[in-house]
């Protein structure tokens, strides 16, 4: 039986933006993989690199230098229209800000992905907002809830198109630390529950030591 495929693998990445200063390099020769239903977590202070390399990684920007397949598929080689395609088909994101559209009910925010890709949504969305205990809460609007519930309605919204990957960044970052361990309790039940892999954006070591693996930035390089 052969190696197991990465799910993702990134080689030799590199992004450097320019500023008033001149040229900065924010991520330098990066280079790694992650197989399906691995769990990784990225460590680093502020400023390490960390937000950078999941918008890479997500296909949410393109590097400097380098390459990355996604699901097979190299992000580097696809255009806009692609990238988001294959987001849409293969993704899920938790933000540390929650991302919720303020104008859409809680059930709403999570039928959203599924009615992007064509697919039945009510169904689903109610099955999943229930599944993270907010059954009773799906006629709300974001104001109307708290941190906490904000933050099951993402999770919600990520699982419910059952991605291949899932993407957090600092997912507790804006949750009191009693609200954030149940948080974090419920994405690793549900990503179980999914089969997905997982790539999860922390400062805490803590956390970090929850996922099977994980790697450190400093100051844009693997440690």
């Amino acid at each position: 039986m052969g190696e197991e495929k990465s799910i993702i693998a990134v080689e030799n990445l590199g992004k450097r933006v320019e500023t008033a200063e001149g040229s900065l390099d924010i991520l330098t020769s990066v280079s790694f993989s992650i197989k399906h239903r691995e769990s990784l977590a990225i460590l680093g202070s502020s400023g390490s690199g960390k937000s950078t390399l999941l918008g890479l990684l997500a296909g949410l920007d393109l590097p400097s230098q380098g390459r990355i397949e996604l699901a097979g598929v190299s992000l580097t080689e696809l255009d806009e229209d692609g990238r988001a395609l294959l987001r849409a088909k293969h993704v899920g994101f938790v933000f540390q800000s929650f991302q919720l559209l303020t104008n859409l009910t809680a059930l709403e925010n999570v039928m959203l992905p599924l009615e992007l890709l064509g697919a039945d949504a009510k169904n689903p969305a109610r099955a999943i907002l229930e599944r993270v205990e907010l059954g009773h809460r799906l006629r709300h609007y974001p104001h109307q809830l708290s941190g906490g519930e904000q933050q099951r309605v993402a999770l919600a919204r990520a699982f419910v198109t059952a991605p291949r990957i899932l993407f957090a960044d600092e997912p507790t970052g804006n949750l009191d630390s009693r609200t954030g361990a149940h948080i974090i309790d419920l994405l690793f039940q549900l990503n179980r529950e999914h089969h997905t892999t997982l790539v999860l954006v922390t400062h805490d070591a803590v956390l970090a030591e929850r996922c099977g693996r994980s790697i450190r930035l400093e100051s844009g390089r693997v440690v």
